[in-house]
């Protein structure tokens, strides 16, 4: 049996805890052996949960632990899985049974796609991955690695979302439109021309934010 360690124990973490519960082998094939957190106290005050066992930088990988990485922030989020991954730790791929999976969808190493999600057909999602619910991918969309989908987000088909991609509640990426690497989408945004790589989009139609100088 595998032991799936969660790394984060804040809301994120706590949510994937449901969400692994309801995973085909659970139980069976693999358990919840706890959560890696330097906050030792985070889960004070919530009940019902499998313990913090270590901090990412202080867990020592054993031959049958599985990991998932549980949070927000994609730079965090790609920190604390080279952690893992250089001490040989691999990560679980994990699709929650109400997600809707088209046809010929491509799934990288330790996505984490939640409820309700509607992926069409020929879809490609590069690693580490998170889709939170009721997003709604389009065919032939193409998500890189690191990104982060929020919730009851759109992206139309052929879309494209370079590495380290943010798109936050409620965002809209209308067909055919590329969002270049370690760009955010903020909440409600519709985006209908293309994301400049590292900028900050809001509104309707999205523009950049620029961020005035202080003088």
């Amino acid at each position: 049996m595998k032991h799936l360690l969660i790394i984060g124990a804040r809301g994120y973490g706590r949510g994937l805890y449901d969400i692994v519960r309801d995973l085909p082998g659970y139980g069976e094939e693999f358990d919840v052996k706890g959560y890696l957190d330097d906050k030792v106290d985070a889960l004070c005050g919530y009940d019902n949960y499998p313990p913090i066992v270590s901090s990412v930088e202080n867990y020592i990988v054993e031959v049958d632990d599985v990991f998932a990485c549980a949070l927000g922030d994609v730079n965090y989020k790609k920190h604390y899985v080279e952690l893992i991954k250089a001490k040989g730790g691999h990560f679980m791929t994990i699709v929650h049974p109400s997600t809707h999976m088209g046809g010929n969808v491509k799934l990288g190493e330790g996505c984490i796609i939640g409820y309700k999600n509607q992926i069409d057909c020929d879809v490609t999602i590069g690693d580490f991955v998170n889709i939170q619910t009721m997003a709604i991918v389009g065919h032939d969309s193409i998500i890189g690695d690191w990104c982060m989908v929020d919730c009851q987000t759109f992206m139309g088909g052929f879309s494209f979302l370079g590495s380290a991609v943010t798109l936050h509640t409620g965002s809209k990426i209308l067909p055919k439109v590329l969002v270049g690497e370690n760009a955010v989408v903020n909440a409600g945004s519709i985006v209908v021309h293309t994301v400049k790589p590292n900028s900050v989009v809001m509104g309707n139609p999205a523009r950049e934010m620029i961020t005035p100088k202080i003088k």
